[in-house]
């Protein structure tokens, strides 16, 4: 159970929107006239998958499948949003390697837009001090990796779609994409 303070109200974003989206590794400047909505959103993620780990969890916390190159990120999600594949909003936090299961509070930089089996999901991405360029490219080099790895696997699988990385994009437009969680939320409605 989350206490009330951990409980987020999903923010208006339409102010903090960007205009060139997801599609590029530049985010243009904020053109809000909210102070408050250029600040990068403040989340909690529950770590799902530690940094270096070789096994992919969903967020029921089964095996998802294991990785033939370990994850040079913690993985996890958002509990208090449902991203746009019925799971809860994905999210990687930057840093030294959590544990299992932890819960931590960072500040989302940004987000990547990752289409697979195509559907369209937004990750984003978090951590406890603003973003270098260097970690940005890092970032979007690992998920385009990752597109391509999912690509065999789901050709593996028998699961038809396109897989790719849809570059990076703002938190807040993320957030917006995502629905808030609530009591009747039953579990991913994709097949994982």
């Amino acid at each position: 159970m989350q206490s009330a303070s951990s409980m987020q109200t999903k923010p208006d974003c339409r102010a903090a929107k960007h205009p060139n989206g997801c599609d590029s590794d530049e985010t243009a400047p904020d053109t809000s006239a909210s102070e408050s909505a250029a600040r990068p959103p403040r989340v909690e993620v529950v770590i799902e998958v530690p940094r270096w780990s070789f096994l992919k969890r969903g967020s029921n916390g089964e095996i998802d499948f294991l990785s033939p190159i370990p994850c040079p990120f913690n993985y996890g999600s958002i509990h208090d949003y449902v991203g746009l594949d019925g799971d809860p909003l994905d999210a990687l936090v930057l840093g030294p390697r959590l544990p299992l299961g932890a819960r931590v509070q960072v500040t989302a930089f940004g987000a990547v837009s990752l289409t697979d089996r195509g559907i369209t999901d937004d990750k984003l991405v978090c951590s406890s001090y603003p973003l270098t360029q260097g970690q940005r490219r890092m970032v979007l080099f690992f998920f385009g990796f990752y597109a391509r790895f999912k690509h065999l696997l789901n050709i593996y699988r028998g699961r038809p779609g396109q897989n790719f990385c849809g570059g990076w994009g703002n938190a807040w437009a993320a957030i917006e994409r995502a629905e808030a969680r609530d009591g009747s939320w039953k579990g991913s409605r994709v097949p994982f």
